[in-house]
């Protein structure tokens, strides 16, 4: 058997760097990308927690403060020939005090 041991350890350690070699290229090209219909979702959750009572007073002014600026980004970013993009949330029914009984 020609190297012995030293031949076993380089072929596993050449094996280890390709394979690490593949996850790096599988990193690159799975790039964190963000939409603008994501952002719309994103101030339509704001708007959900909100009207369901989510956010305490003290917070609602830092949660506000938040929802404002990603709106002026959203619009801002927005192509100028194009509609506003709107949230994915699905609109969902209330139950009403008169449809429980």
């Amino acid at each position: 058997m020609p190297g012995g041991s030293s031949y076993f350890v380089n072929y596993f350690a050449k094996e280890k760097i390709m394979a690490e070699e593949v996850k790096t290229e599988n990193a690159e090209a799975e790039q964190v990308q963000l939409s603008l219909q994501d952002i719309a979702t994103m101030v339509q959750i704001i708007d959900i927690c909100s009207k369901r009572g989510g956010f305490e007073g003290p917070e609602l002014e830092a949660v506000g403060g938040l929802r404002n600026r990603v709106v002026r980004f959203l619009n801002a970013a927005t192509p100028k020939d194009g509609d506003t993009p709107e949230g994915a949330v699905p609109e969902v029914e209330e139950a009403t005090e008169e449809s429980a009984e």
